[in-house]
């Protein structure tokens, strides 16, 4: 691939171009891609019309751009996450069904918890997460989920490079709560990303016992039931194992 005068690819370029846009922007101005892509605007120009041209991009009036159609099929058709959906929406369905509160699917990807799924309903308490969206690790029961049933030295290699920005978790902190999760089987965070709010989230774990994802549950701080909680996310988190082993009927 030829490379600009600051060394970067044009795959580089291409990639920072479609990262641009932000979450919940349906639409953005060319010269706001150039800016946020940190590209001159005639590279910018030239990226847009010739992803546009291919469908992974759209351009309207005044100059807008918008993520394509395309980009969102090719990502959808073969996303490796497309299976771990169909197996896990009917349980969380049914969890949903018995709650009537918010339910969450997310794996791990880097040090956060990217929302793969998420199940809510009109009178749900406040939830923060968003499909498509992250939340560091030690902020959300998923994260504390997935990263407690990782590798040992995946954990260490966490932990080695892990700070807090605002403050408030310690590395021994977090160590005694991912070895908590671990053993208790499932991680609960009470009022750290909404004060009314309790996350409880179990593994979903493969044949090495390691999580492929985490299903959790925000629910209202004056409704927590833990001991009704618990076991009903570990029976849907075994039968979304199952079916992730064996996608027959």
């Amino acid at each position: 691939m030829a490379n600009s005068v600051s060394g970067d690819s044009v795959v580089d370029r291409v990639v920072r171009v479609i990262s641009a846009f932000p979450e919940g922007a349906s639409s953005l101005q060319l010269s706001e891609i150039a800016t946020r892509a940190g590209l001159p605007l005639t590279t910018a120009h030239r990226l847009v019309r010739q992803l546009a041209a291919h469908g992974l991009l759209e351009t309207g009036a005044g100059g807008t751009v918008r993520l394509g159609l395309r980009l969102w099929e090719l990502v959808n058709r073969n996303s490796p996450t497309l299976a771990l959906r169909q197996a896990a929406v009917p349980f969380m369905e049914d969890i949903q069904q018995v709650l009537n509160q918010n339910v969450n699917l997310a794996v791990l990807e880097g040090w956060e918890a990217l929302f793969v799924e998420r199940l809510s309903r009109r009178g749900s308490v406040a939830n923060r997460a968003r499909v498509a969206g992250r939340m560091p690790v030690h902020v959300s029961s998923v994260g504390l989920a997935l990263m407690a049933n990782q590798a040992k030295a995946l954990q260490r290699d966490y932990l080695e490079h892990f700070s807090d920005p605002d403050g408030k978790v310690t590395v021994d902190a977090l160590r005694s709560r991912l070895s908590e999760t671990a053993h208790q089987g499932f991680a609960q965070l009470a009022g750290v990303v909404d004060p009314d709010t309790w996350g409880i989230a179990v593994p979903v774990l493969d044949s090495k016992q390691r999580a492929v994802a985490a299903l959790g549950v925000v629910v209202p701080l004056r409704e927590m039931r833990l001991p009704a909680l618990v076991p009903a996310l570990q029976t849907a988190a075994r039968g979304i194992a199952r079916r992730l082993a064996d996608p027959a009927p």
